[in-house]
């Protein structure tokens, strides 16, 4: 494979997205990361500059298709790392349309058009990665989040589908799938709570905070999630999927030999339904 190559990440100013960039960049990659502002591009530098690498960015809304095919056009990268996303918290109920489609457009149809955007030029080389980030809620469901697991189950399908179709190209789609990472959403989650105010489901909001709280001393780092996408962007043949922390793996055990009905029993329990 040429090298350096161009992998262009999604989402780049803050935890996985930051974390990624560096360490493309860190072993030799043409690392680019797209950000929403010029004070998040800012961010970015300045830790590329911290640790001497060199990193670039460009401003991109991933929901704004002609500024996606620009950025695609522009850079035509070897691979795209997919990991723009958001909190979408809140019980089935809670959640506006205007919420929903918003959720989906950033953290499902977004991906996926960057992906076919870029196919044709990784077509042409015979070679491309397109890394999708998902989430262990992409393989398991519970309550209070099931429009953000939506999206990621969605995502894993359409990306399954597409794996299967340019398999002969030389382009693999892979899919990462984190348990719980030190990141912003957790945060973002519980401003997001504290907004449903008022909620029949208010008590379980705050035992869902609350765990999580309790969670985050155990949460895995950033960059063990961008070690992961590097090994798959530089791997031969990099496997279709890769549970990144114990507690992903456990629980993707969990999903497959737990019968439905305990599952649900256990969850109410613990958040009080």
């Amino acid at each position: 494979m040429p090298d350096p190559q161009v992998a262009l990440t999604t989402g780049a100013n803050s935890g996985i997205g930051l974390a990624t960039v560096l360490e493309l960049a860190r072993h030799g990659l043409h690392s680019v990361g797209t950000v929403r502002s010029k004070e998040k591009a800012r961010e970015v530098a300045a830790a590329a500059k911290a640790e001497g690498l060199a990193v670039e960015t460009t401003i991109l809304d991933v929901t704004d298709a002609a500024a996606c095919a620009r950025v695609i056009d522009r850079f035509r990268p070897f691979a795209i790392v997919n990991n723009a996303g958001y909190s979408l918290t809140g019980a089935v109920e809670d959640v506006s349309d205007d919420e929903v489609r918003q959720g989906l457009e950033t953290m499902l149809v977004a991906p996926i058009r960057l992906a076919r955007l870029a196919l044709p030029y990784m077509r042409e080389r015979s070679a491309g990665r397109i890394v999708n980030v998902s989430s262990i809620f992409g393989v398991t469901t519970t309550p209070l989040i099931g429009w953000y697991q939506a999206c990621k189950h969605a995502l894993e399908a359409v990306s399954d589908a597409l794996r299967a179709e340019v398999a002969g190209t030389g382009v693999k789609v892979i899919l990462i799938e984190p348990g719980g990472i030190r990141t912003g959403i957790w945060s973002e989650a519980e401003r997001e709570l504290t907004g449903r105010e008022g909620s029949r489901f208010e008590p379980s909001y705050r035992r869902l905070v609350s765990g999580t709280r309790m969670a985050q001393g155990l949460m895995g780092d950033p960059s063990q999630v961008a070690r992961v996408i590097r090994r798959a962007v530089r791997a031969r043949s990099p496997r279709p999927r890769y549970l990144v922390g114990y507690d992903a793996q456990a629980a993707a055990v969990l999903e497959r030999v737990t019968p439905t009905a305990v599952r649900d029993r256990v969850t109410r329990t613990v958040l009080g339904l």
